[in-house]
C-alpha cells in the first residue's frame, strides 16, 4: 500500500514562475513532450480570464475584500497532489486515473472553498501523475489573534469593522493544526486507491529542483576533493615503494661479496638478511594491492565526476535556451534587468526597485549615490520613473525628476557646488564649467 503525497506552498507575488511551468510555457526538461498533449486543465476560467495568474488576481479582486493588501502578502499557495510513483502507475493502468482526478477536485474544493480553488492542471507528461492547484486563500471570519487575544481593563473600546468581512490571509489556511488536518482527510479520500497518509512526523522532506542541483554540485566538489587525497596517497605509496627496492637492491649486493673466510657467520647473516627481505617483498605486493585498489577507485571517481559534468553541462545549457526564449518572446527583460542593477547601486530599497519596474512613476526622499561623483546627493522630494530614451525610443531608460540618472546626478552636483559658493556654468562633462 503505498502513500498519498500533499504539499502546500506560499507563493510569492503573482507566482508568474509557477504559471510558466503549470502551463508548459517554458518545458521543462523532466517533462515528454510527445505526452503534454495529455495534460488537463480540470477547473474552467472565467470569462475573460486566459492565465491562472489572472485567475489569481480576478478572484482577489471579486472576492469583496476591503482591506489595502500588503505588497508582500501572500496572494496563493500551491497545492501538489499525487501519490507513490508505483502506485499512480497502477491507478492509471487500471484506468482509474479520471476518478483520481475527480476526487482530487472534489476534496480540493470541499477543503479550500469551490471559488478559491481558482487553477488545477494533471500532469501526465512528467515521470508520475499528479495535479498541481492553485488557491487564493481567501477567508472570513475575525484573525486567529483577534479572538484570542483579551481586552485590558479600563481601556477604551473602539468601534470594530465587521469581523465578518472578506479577507486574504494565507497563514490561517497555513496555521499548523490545519496543515495535519489536511493531510488526515486527504489520505482518507484517497483511501479507496490503496493510498494512504505518510508517517506523521517524519524527518523526509521534498527536496526542491534548485535545491537537488545545488546539492549534485556540493557531491561533484567533494569528489574533487577525494580524487586529490587518493592522488597524494598513491604518490606515497610510490615512494615508499621505491624505498624498498632500494633497500633490497643494497642487501642483494651485501649478500654477493661475501667472504670466503667468513661464510659460516656470513650464513648467519645471510638467513637473517633472507628473512628481512622476504618480509620486505610482503610489503611490497602489499602496497602493489593497495595502489591497485586506489587506482581502481580513482578511475570510479573520474567516471562519476565525468557523469556529474555532463548533467551539470545539459542543465546548464537547458537553463541557457530557456533565458534566451525568455529575452526573445520578452524583449524588454534585458533592459529591465539592467534598470534594476543601476537601482541597487543607486541605493534604492528592493521594495521600492520593484515599485519602478512596474513602470510606474514613484515618489522618494532620501540619498543616491554617485559613482561618477563618489558621493551620496540627498534630496527631499523626487520621482523615478522608467520611460522611453529620448535617443533610441525603442529602448528604456531610468529618469529622476524627468531626466537620466546622469544628467539628475550632475544637476545635483551644481546645486552643492553653488552652496559652497563656487559659481558654476552648464557642464557637459564632470570637472568642467566651475568657475572660482
Amino acid at each position: 500500500m503505498g502513500f498519498a503525497v500533499l504539499h502546500l506552498n506560499k507563493a510569492s507575488g503573482n507566482d508568474a514562475a509557477m504559471t510558466a511551468h503549470i502551463e508548459r510555457t517554458i518545458e521543462p526538461k523532466n517533462a515528454d513532450k510527445s505526452r503534454t498533449h495529455l495534460n488537463r486543465e480540470l477547473i474552467p476560467f472565467p470569462d475573460g480570464i486566459t492565465s491562472r495568474t489572472d485567475a489569481i488576481r480576478h478572484r482577489i479582486e471579486t472576492a469583496g475584500i476591503t482591506r489595502k493588501i500588503g505588497h508582500n502578502q501572500v496572494r496563493a499557495i500551491r497545492v501538489m497532489l499525487s501519490g507513490t510513483h508505483d502506485d499512480m502507475k497502477r491507478i492509471e493502468e487500471a484506468g482509474k486515473l479520471n476518478d483520481w482526478r475527480y476526487d482530487n477536485v472534489n476534496w480540493l474544493k470541499q477543503t479550500f472553498g469551490g471559488d478559491n480553488l481558482v487553477s488545477a492542471v494533471l500532469h501526465l507528461d512528467e515521470k508520475t501523475p499528479h495535479i498541481h492547484a492553485t488557491v487564493v486563500p481567501v477567508v472570513l471570519g475575525e484573525r486567529r489573534k483577534a479572538k484570542t487575544g483579551k481586552s485590558a481593563e479600563g481601556k477604551k473600546k473602539y468601534k470594530k469593522k465587521n469581523p465578518n468581512a472578506a479577507r486574504l490571509c494565507a497563514d490561517d489556511v497555513m496555521a499548523r493544526d490545519k496543515l495535519k488536518c489536511y493531510q488526515d482527510s486527504y489520505a482518507l479520500a484517497m483511501a479507496k486507491y490503496g493510498l494512504q497518509r505518510g508517517i506523521e512526523g517524519s524527518e523526509a522532506r521534498h527536496v526542491t529542483t534548485p535545491q537537488y542541483y545545488r546539492e549534485l554540485y556540493l557531491q561533484n566538489k567533494n569528489l574533487k576533493e577525494g580524487i586529490e587525497i587518493l592522488q597524494e596517497q598513491e604518490t606515497e605509496a610510490r615512494q615508499e615503494l621505491s624505498r624498498i627496492k632500494g633497500a633490497i637492491k643494497t642487501e642483494k649486493l651485501k649478500s654477493s661479496a661475501v667472504d670466503v673466510a667468513t661464510s659460516a657467520i656470513e650464513g648467519i647473516g645471510s638467513v637473517l638478511g633472507a628473512s628481512k627481505v622476504k618480509r620486505q617483498q610482503q610489503e611490497i605486493e602489499e602496497q602493489k594491492s593497495e595502489n591497485a585498489s586506489l587506482k581502481t577507485e580513482i578511475k570510479t571517481l573520474k567516471q562519476q565526476i565525468q557523469m556529474n559534468e555532463g548533467e551539470h553541462a545539459k542543465v546548464t545549457d537547458k537553463l541557457r535556451q530557456e533565458l534566451e526564449k525568455i529575452y526573445a518572446l520578452f524583449p524588454k527583460i534585458k533592459e529591465l534587468l539592467c534598470i534594476e542593477n543601476l537601482c541597487r547601486h543607486l541605493g534604492f530599497s528592493e521594495s521600492m526597485t520593484g515599485e519602478i519596474l512596474k513602470m510606474k512613476p514613484v515618489g522618494f526622499r532620501g540619498k543616491l549615490y554617485s559613482a561618477e561623483y563618489r558621493r551620496h546627493f540627498e534630496t527631499e522630494h523626487s520621482v523615478a520613473e522608467i520611460k522611453p530614451s529620448t535617443s533610441e525610443p525603442d529602448k528604456l531608460r531610468l529618469t529622476i525628476d524627468g531626466v537620466g540618472d546622469v544628467g539628475w546626478f550632475r544637476q545635483k552636483n551644481r546645486e552643492f557646488l553653488q552652496k559652497m559658493g563656487i559659481n558654476v556654468g552648464q557642464e557637459s562633462g564632470r570637472g568642467k564649467g566651475i568657475k572660482l
